[in-house]
């Protein structure tokens, strides 16, 4: 075995360049934070072949003085911490004073500085981690740190590179992240002599649409809630229009980029009732938090934080992006019809109406109370749907906001419903719609304890020996749910009561359903963690059926129920419930006006 012996500090120096600058898009973002704890307000970044030829970062910062140039490229040496108390409430992007020295160590790095003090500006040259003599400069303010060739002393490292236009397209993440989190700086990004970015110093909103563009700022809900020493604010996408690829999710602490799996299981988790499984919500947001309750130092690349009491910001979290979503929860196409039914939803008057929404075996005709003047006899019609009944009863549509959904007019194949607002045309997936309904209420009503409906005549269906011992075993959190089961012999159970508010539904299909999520969670997780997961699956049986047909009271008691419930806008199981066609809209269809 060999002696144990120090290691050289270039071997150490290109060690640590491993884990802190990985990549080009790493050392980048070292030189673009430098650059940002410097005070910067204009930063200028000139990249060629990916990064690999060439890194270039100006900015217009305090800049470095001639006697600490040598020190800012040697490791461990900063001017961001000078005592142990320090780490306990960091306030700046950087503060390990190893990102210099890491990048100086496997690639040809010149820095040049002056500071605002001084008349002149001064270079110092690091060739693979071999530290050149100070030498005078010419440069009108600030730094400018380049870095040329990186890796080209690690081929090793270096092999491991994907192509320019994949190292690119890192550096150009890198550049959004850092320039999402300052609006207040003017960035601009050039790459092997294009312009690809230039942004003026803007407010928070007018970067993110810049950024990210008009598809998600025509479709984020805003956020903004405080609480104590927390605030969170920004943007996030309505759920109708998540993608598939996580290609815009942001998350800034004190304005640094972070991906921490509390704060991703908080989003995630307020997304969870309102997202298409196969849909990724995206969003941008700033979390601000007192420096003393957040650990920044956890690792090297510093974009992992722990939080002194995470189950607090978790839930701070997780409630304000619910209630930004739910504030939108039926948020259509159009921006401001969107803000019109978020403003309507919190004043509506209470319901004079069943909580039920009854359903009847009767045609629903289109109730308008227009003769039209066809052909076609109207006693032939009479004789295919019965008499022709009155027009609505009330104001006839009238065009207001306490009723953004507006009015029924009539049922399409039994599946949708078709009503006016004042934009024009409202499209409504009924059962989509009711199975929210039902699932809130559900989920308000299992906090007290679900009202229970017997049955004259008991439900009886052949169940397996697996079914019978669930619901011999589980038959205090069947009560709970709101179910009476009883087996009536070896392959027989009888279902004698069911949730009020499911009264209508398929009692059957649905003790099957629930049957079956006990078993496979198990009745201690039904009523807790896999509660919601239950309860959207007794909504989805309770809920009105496709081809079913409605009455025009029935369809509008529906349209104010979805008016008076959260996150309306979509079903459990993250689909939308409505769409709105403007007159605009179909104007265009019908060529009106060209």
């Amino acid at each position: 075995m060999q002696a144990i012996r120090p290691l050289p500090d270039h071997l150490i120096n290109q060690i640590a360049a491993g884990e802190v600058v990985d990549r080009p898009a790493a050392a980048l973002k070292e030189l673009l934070e430098n650059s940002l704890d410097a005070g910067a307000t204009e930063i200028d970044i000139d990249l060629a072949g990916g990064g690999v030829k060439l890194i270039r970062v100006a900015d217009n910062g305090e800049g470095i003085e001639r006697e600490d140039l040598q020190l800012a490229v040697a490791r461990h040496a900063t001017s961001k911490i000078a005592v142990p108390r320090d780490l306990e409430a960091i306030a700046t992007l950087g503060f390990r004073g190893e990102a210099l020295a890491s990048i100086a160590a496997v690639s040809r790095l010149t820095l040049t500085s002056r500071s605002r003090q001084k008349a002149h500006a001064w270079r110092i040259e690091v060739d693979g981690g071999e530290v050149g003599v100070l030498q005078p400069a010419a440069l009108a303010g600030g730094t400018t740190v380049t870095v040329l060739e990186i890796y080209f002393n690690t081929p090793a490292r270096r092999k491991f590179l994907r192509t320019d236009a994949t190292e690119y397209g890192h550096c150009e993440e890198t550049f959004r992240r850092i320039a999402l989190s300052h609006p207040d700086v003017a960035f601009t990004l050039q790459h092997n002599g294009t312009v690809r970015h230039r942004l003026l110093a803007q407010g928070r909103r007018a970067r993110t649409d810049a950024l990210l563009g008009d598809a998600f700022a025509g479709h984020a809900a805003q956020v903004d809630e405080q609480a104590s020493e927390l605030e969170l604010s920004g943007w996030a996408v309505r759920p109708a229009y998540a993608t598939a690829t996580r290609d815009a999710q942001y998350v800034f602490v004190n304005g640094r980029f972070v991906r921490d799996r509390v704060l991703t299981h908080a989003l995630r988790e307020a997304y969870r009732d309102v997202l298409h499984h196969d849909r990724q919500p995206a969003y941008a947001l700033w979390l601000s938090i007192d420096p003393r309750l957040v650990d920044v130092n956890v690792h090297p690349t510093k974009t992992e934080v722990r939080f002194r009491d995470s189950g607090a910001v978790h839930q701070f979290v997780r409630r304000s992006m619910e209630q930004a979503l739910a504030d939108t929860a039926s948020a259509q196409p159009a921006v401001s019809a969107a803000e019109r039914l978020g403003v309507a939803a919190a004043r509506l008057p209470p319901i004079p109406m069943s909580s039920e929404i009854r359903l009847t075996s009767s045609v629903a005709p289109l109730q308008t109370g227009i003769a039209l003047n066809a052909g076609e006899p109207a006693a032939f019609y009479a004789r295919l749907f019965g008499a022709r009944p009155g027009p609505i009863a009330g104001p006839d549509l009238p065009n207001d906001d306490t009723h953004p959904l507006g009015f029924a007019l009539a049922q399409l194949h039994g599946i949708y419903v078709l009503a006016q607002n004042r934009d024009g045309l409202v499209l409504i997936d009924m059962h989509a719609a009711h199975e929210r309904i039902l699932y809130e209420r559900l989920k308000a009503a299992l906090d007290r304890s679900l009202p229970m409906q017997p049955l004259l005549v008991p439900a009886t269906f052949s169940a397996d020996p697996l079914d019978i011992a669930t619901a011999d075993e589980s038959a205090a959190t069947l009560a709970n749910l709101g179910f009476t089961v009883s087996s009536l012999g070896p392959s027989t159970l009888a279902v004698r009561a069911v949730p009020a508010m499911l009264a209508d539904a398929d009692t059957v299909a649905l003790a099957r359903a629930v049957l079956a999520d006990i078993r496979e969670y198990g009745a201690s997780h039904v009523l807790t963690a896999q509660r919601d997961q239950l309860l959207s699956t007794m909504a989805c049986h309770g809920a009105v059926r496709a081809h079913r047909s409605l009455t025009v009271p029935e369809m509008n008691a529906l349209l104010r129920e979805m008016e008076a419930t959260e996150r309306a806008g979509q079903c459990n199981h993250g689909r939308p419930t409505w769409y709105q066609l403007t007159l605009t809209d179909l104007d265009r269809l019908f060529m009106r006006g060209r």
